[in-house]
């Protein structure tokens, strides 16, 4: 019991999920202390407020709203920039240099339990003729 857990723990895919969180997740602290120490006050400048946050109408405190909503867009701002942009561009000189053409895609081999039943299903058809 405790030899499949290890063998579980130790797959690379659980690994890199685990430091792929860790690293979300201090991401994710750098780009929230970036927007509420600069940006915030900047935005709640130019409406005279203390901040996006304290942004409110009759009490609905959209202000807060918008500033998760600026997180969220600077946060997928910077995963795509810095991660995915590199990602498809190193994917795209691998394809290159082993001579992969992006545009052909691999044709799969048919399942041989579709194809046992459809000779099957052939058969039936000719007998009942």
């Amino acid at each position: 019991m405790l030899t499949g857990f290890k063998n579980f723990i130790m797959k690379g895919n659980v690994v890199d999920l685990a430091v792929a969180v860790v690293m979300g997740a201090a991401f994710g602290a750098v780009v929230t202390s970036i927007v509420e120490g600069l940006l915030t006050p900047l935005i709640g400048l130019l409406f005279q407020a203390k901040g996006i946050e304290e942004m409110q109408w009759q009490g609905f405190l959209y202000g807060r709203v918008i500033s998760s909503i600026i997180s969220f867009l600077l946060i997928a701002a910077a995963i795509y920039f810095i991660v995915i942009v590199p990602m498809n561009h190193m994917i795209e000189r691998r394809n290159r240099r082993l001579g992969i053409d992006p545009n052909v895609k691999e044709e799969s081999a048919e399942d041989p339990q579709i194809a046992l039943l459809t000779e099957i299903r052939d058969s039936l058809r000719e007998r009942t003729l």
